[in-house]
């Protein structure tokens, strides 16, 4: 679906050169409401944004999209508990290395924005608000904001 969304705005998921409308494209991928997903207000459809350098994408500047979600699965079931699957869409855009980022691996841990689970809606896009806020008082970020992606990947992984 996030593919889809990203081509409806005129992006190739894997060659995503434009941060503004990979956001918008974002903004619009969290507010799809998916059946079988947990109710948000239980931690099960939420959304992270993050920035930094870090060992798995081989230290590259890096701004990430992530929608976290859970869904029940009947055949994992413990003595008639089910533990829900979480699993992360996301959309990790690359950037060249340049001095407007060259802090960004410090600023991984402690300045890239928590999970939020706000409903769908209004609360949802007011999280998304604040976020955009947010990256504008971070000079490193919203320079990144401003660049222009040198490759990206679009994935979906199990996190648990």
């Amino acid at each position: 679906m996030f593919a889809l969304i990203l081509r409806r705005h005129g992006l190739d998921p894997d060659a995503v050169d434009d941060v503004a409308r990979a956001w918008s494209a974002f903004q619009e991928f969290v507010q799809e409401r998916i059946d079988g997903i947990v109710p948000a207000e239980d931690d099960g459809d939420g959304f992270i944004v993050q920035w930094g350098r870090w060992s798995w994408n081989d230290d590259r500047p890096a701004l990430v999209f992530t929608r976290q979600f859970a869904v029940h699965d009947e055949r994992d079931q413990d003595g008639g508990f089910s533990q829900p699957q979480r699993w992360n869409v996301e959309l990790e855009l690359f950037f060249g290395d340049a001095p407007a980022w060259a802090d960004l691996g410090d600023m991984a841990w402690r300045d890239s924005m928590g999970f939020d689970f706000d409903p769908i809606g209004r609360e949802r896009a007011e999280a998304l608000s604040r976020i955009a806020t947010f990256v504008e008082t971070l000079p490193q970020v919203s320079a990144m904001w401003r660049a222009v992606p040198v490759g990206s990947a679009l994935g979906l992984d199990r996190t648990d």
